[in-house]
């Protein structure tokens, strides 16, 4: 016997479908949702085109004043001082030894981490190391910094190697680099479970050992992702700010020497946006143009961090 035709439509559930009515109200929320998410989509769009603007603008106004050549060849940084100098290339050499030291102390310490994880770890251990990863990632940068001041630099190095400066580039680095080592065995031992379990299992068939399996086909297998981690990881260690900027010192130098006091160009961005330099001074102007070459220098390093994951990805799947 079929239903009388004044009963609403019913699911399978048994529940009043709803009928047109129902269908222009869910259509209407799935818009209304959509409109939010592209919304917030335009926000984060639009700030970043702005933020994009100042610097491209401020700079501009920098650079009528100050020679371009000057800026990126010279080798003394004083625009505070009389007379001044705007050579840029002290603080991109204290922030590049900072971010390679920081890269050699979080390159191997990840990948083993990355490694053990994926390969030897089991779930419970697996389940409890990754908290601790996740708070060292949490610990605020300015607690990173105090640490190397009063541990790191007194305690480690100073005692290694005498005549170290309290503010040095090799105690930044060290404590930068455990700042970045959560992303680089997160990003790594993510890569390494994406690898197919048969390839593993066609090498152990093969005789092989549950360390050369690691080493030779999931390593190699995952090393877009590895390589991604550790471009993410210099890009994350050249942005860095208050950590460098406590345990790094205010020095503009340019030296390869990392026991000697250093400053970067987020250090040096802190200094003057937070002291008594008047806006619109040429001075001022000076913390644009740094932010724009620090700009350029984490946009080639993420776009090269891109250029290797769509290359090599798909090698394995």
């Amino acid at each position: 016997m079929t239903a009388s035709t004044g009963n609403p439509a019913r699911t399978r559930t048994g529940r009043p479908s709803g009928g047109p009515a129902l269908a222009r109200r869910r259509r209407a929320t799935e818009r209304a949702i959509a409109g939010l998410l592209l919304a917030a989509t335009g926000v984060s769009v639009l700030t970043t085109v702005g933020i994009v603007l100042v610097l491209v603008f401020e700079t501009f106004e920098f650079f009528r004043e100050v020679s371009l050549w000057e800026f990126f060849t010279g080798t003394v940084w004083a625009p505070l001082f009389s007379p001044r100098h705007f050579g840029v290339l002290p603080l991109v050499g204290g922030t590049l030894l900072v971010a390679a030291i920081a890269i050699i102390v979080a390159m191997p310490l990840g990948l083993i981490i990355a490694i053990y994880l994926a390969e030897y770890a089991g779930q419970r251990t697996r389940s409890t190391v990754k908290p601790f990863l996740e708070i060292l990632a949490g610990i605020p940068t300015v607690v990173f910094g105090f640490f190397a001041l009063t541990f790191v630099t007194p305690n480690l190095i100073q005692p290694l190697i005498p005549g170290t400066n309290v503010f040095n580039a090799l105690s930044a680095g060290i404590v930068v680099g455990l700042m970045v080592l959560p992303m680089v065995a997160t990003i790594s031992e993510d890569a390494m479970a994406a690898v197919p379990r048969a390839l593993r299992e066609a090498a152990h068939g093969l005789g092989a050992t549950k360390l050369e399996v690691a080493l030779r086909v999931v390593v190699p297998a995952a090393l877009s992702g590895i390589i991604a981690s550790f471009i993410l990881a210099m890009s994350r260690a050249v942005g860095e700010t208050m950590a460098v900027a406590i345990a790094g010192g205010s020095t503009p130098v340019l030296t390869i020497d990392p026991t000697q006091s250093i400053q970067t160009m987020t250090g040096y961005i802190a200094q003057v946006s937070l002291g008594d330099t008047p806006q619109n001074s040429l001075e001022f102007k000076t913390i644009f143009a740094v932010g724009m070459t620090l700009f350029v220098m984490t946009l080639v390093l993420n776009i090269v961090s891109q250029m290797f994951v769509r290359r090599y990805r798909n090698v394995y799947q």
